[in-house]
């Protein structure tokens, strides 16, 4: 999201600094000591101004929906012709306006139920933004999506003005609904609305009203109705071209200023205003500026009635001079005022540039300016600093949402759809996700991994290992450092592991070491653990040779550091002292000659350091034990293996 640039302020030798974020932007002030002045100061950092759009509930709807939308719009193919996209494109150009206009009537309801007068006001405002996003976004499917040629153009138009014109149908409801309608004060400003709309249907059936009440000026409104219901209006998918429409409509023009000339409609000024209007009279339609409301209204009414025929290339012409001749000439535009004259200038790059400066978001000229490229109107267009117009706008965007605790999961998708700059602004982004639990860190990891981002998954790994063991949780913490593949964190991890087994006599996590598989080839003290608990499985099912076997080959092989031969050794007695012999002569022998080196390797150990003596004493107690049950194994051993042989 983004925030207007303020210059900094500069005053007593403090400067104003700031630096931009994609939610906010931070103010800090920064001292200059001048020449042989003393003193120090501190600096404050200031929040100027949060991007309040992505926490609000009710927008982030428009955001998830829109998201969804802008994932299938890349998925329409670029091979298929131009004529076979176009409906596609003004479907998803709809599709984005519907979910506007349902976040629009979810904020009004807020907006109108809440008792909270600061929250009403926040709504309001984002209504009032929706409004004008609405308002633009439709114009330009006119326009620019869909290209409306002349005929069609107008009756577009008139589908835009209508729409967003609403209050016509709340006013002309409560008329009807009165006890007289004919004489409710407001009757004639609904029928002189409907006229400005074109919607002579409904201006029709207002007047019979208006005629029962008045016997005598019967005439003069069946008149009127019958030129209202000659009045044409070009139809597309009909036979008729534009030339004879516009023949046509000549011809009616014609019959309306003949009746004006004959004065038809002199003692009703509410009729002859009608006739006014149906002729496009510049002065009668700028008298009822309350009710158009607008100068866009204006100019549709005006095009309505005097040039229905009118071609795209035309409209700038006529937006300008009816916004000049609507606006007072002291008033100021108004930034939408801007942008929809851009528009109607056809000058789709103004468009974005005014949108991107008036709107207190990106996701408005984001997505349109994403449509619009799609559509291969933006082809010519690329910024000096590499990336085009659509990548920028939507790396900016998504940028925004990576603020959010939960948006940032969109984000991903649209940094996908940014060829160029894409992959590189999700690695940055993604290594600021904060990590709270293990369940986000594993959404992060995920798509890490499936976009081979190898370097943010070893670090997102080492994270969360560290974390797992700072809490003493080492089988996260294991199962996180086999998948950074970090050896050096896993062997820390194992000796942590060995450490607990010593000082406890059981393992924890068994499920995640006896399923460690390849992963324990990662290091060697990991290799050990993984061996040593198959040693502690074998001798618990009773599988006492293979078990044998194994512990000592942890021994003859190296692969167990020395500080834990006692362990193992300790661990042999039990099948040292089994009735039948597990251990052969030369396993025995080889066992011998490891508890040889160890006690050889102690009693270095013990003359360089102050071990206390009832240690010393369990030590050697248990060198004694070992030594008499490899005896008594060595001899039985041989017995056997003799008999055996004999």
């Amino acid at each position: 999201m983004r925030v207007k640039k303020n210059i900094p302020a500069i005053s007593d030798g403090k400067h104003m600094g700031f630096a931009w974020g994609p939610g906010d932007i931070l103010v800090y002030e920064t001292l200059y000591k001048a020449s042989g002045a003393s003193g120090s100061g501190c600096s404050f950092i200031h929040e100027i101004r949060k991007d309040e759009d992505i926490y609000s509930p009710i927008l982030r709807k428009l955001f998830n929906e829109s998201h969804h939308i802008f994932v299938g719009l890349q998925t329409i193919r670029e091979e298929l012709p131009s004529k076979s996209k176009k409906p596609q494109f003004v479907s998803i150009s709809k599709n984005y306006r519907s979910v506007i206009r349902a976040c629009m009537e979810e904020l009004q309801q807020v907006a109108v139920s809440t008792r909270n007068v600061e929250l009403a006001t926040q709504c309001g405002n984002q209504v009032s933004i929706l409004l004008a996003i609405e308002l633009i976004w439709n114009l330009c499917e006119v326009l620019f999506i869909d290209a409306a040629p002349a005929g069609s153009l107008l009756l577009h138009l008139l589908d835009w003005v209508r729409l967003h014109k609403a209050d016509v149908d709340e006013r002309a409801r409560e008329v009807l609904q009165s006890e007289s309608p004919a004489e409710h004060h407001d009757y004639w400003d609904v029928v002189v609305s409907y006229v400005l709309q074109g919607r002579l249907e409904e201006v029709r059936q207002m007047l019979v009203k208006q005629g029962t009440l008045q016997p005598a000026a019967r005439s003069m409104y069946k008149q009127m109705d019958t030129l209202l219901s000659k009045m044409p209006f070009y139809n597309p998918g009909g036979t008729q071209t534009l030339t004879e429409f516009d023949v046509k409509w000549r011809h009616w023009h014609e019959e309306v200023d003949r009746c004006l000339q004959d004065n038809s409609f002199a003692s009703n000024r509410h009729l002859e205003v009608i006739c006014k209007i149906l002729l496009g009279d510049e002065d009668t339609l700028l008298d009822h500026k309350e009710l158009l409301g607008t100068w866009y209204h204006f100019l549709v009414t005006r095009l309505l009635f005097c040039h229905p025929t009118v071609k795209p290339t035309e409209l700038h012409y006529y937006a300008q001079s009816c916004m000049t001749m609507f606006l007072d000439s002291r008033s100021v535009s108004e930034p939408l005022d801007n942008i929809l004259l851009a528009a109607f200038e056809f000058d789709i790059h103004q468009v974005i540039k005014e949108c991107s400066i008036a709107l207190n978001n990106w996701w408005f000229v984001a997505h349109l300016t994403d449509l619009l490229d799609h559509c291969k109107l933006l082809q010519s267009h690329n910024l000096h600093f590499g990336s085009n117009l659509r990548e920028f706008l939507l790396l900016e965007y998504a940028s925004g949402l990576f603020t959010h605790h939960s948006l940032w999961q969109l984000a991903v998708d649209y940094f996908d759809h940014c060829p160029e700059f894409g992959r590189v602004y999700l690695e940055l982004q993604i290594e600021r996700v904060p990590l709270e639990t293990e369940r986000k860190a594993l959404k992060v990891l995920r798509i890490c991994e499936q976009r081979q981002m190898s370097e943010q998954v070893r670090s997102i790994c080492k994270i969360m290992a560290m974390r797992a063991l700072r809490n003493n949780r080492l089988g996260s913490a294991l199962s996180w450092s086999i998948r950074a593949k970090d050896a050096a964190f896993a062997t820390l991890i194992s000796e942590r592991f060995l450490q607990d087994y010593c000082a406890k006599g059981t393992f924890s996590d068994l499920d995640l070491i006896d399923n460690l598989g390849p992963a324990m080839l990662l290091s060697d003290r990991l290799t050990f653990l993984g061996k040593y608990r198959e040693f502690h499985k074998l001798y618990g099912e009773k599988r006492f040779r293979e078990a044998a076997k194994l512990l000592l080959s942890l021994m003859t092989a190296k692969i167990a550091p020395q500080s834990f031969w006692m362990t193992l050794l300790t661990d042999a007695l039990p099948l040292l002292e089994q009735k039948e012999v597990i251990f052969t002569a030369d396993q025995t022998y080889e066992l011998m000659f490891c508890l040889e080196e160890l006690t050889s390797s102690l009693n270095i150990t013990a003359s360089s350091t102050d071990r206390p003596m009832q240690e010393e004493d369990v030590e050697v107690t248990k060198v004694e034990l070992l030594r008499l049950a490899l005896a008594r194994n060595l001899a039985q051993a041989i017995v056997k293996e003799g008999t055996v042989e004999t």
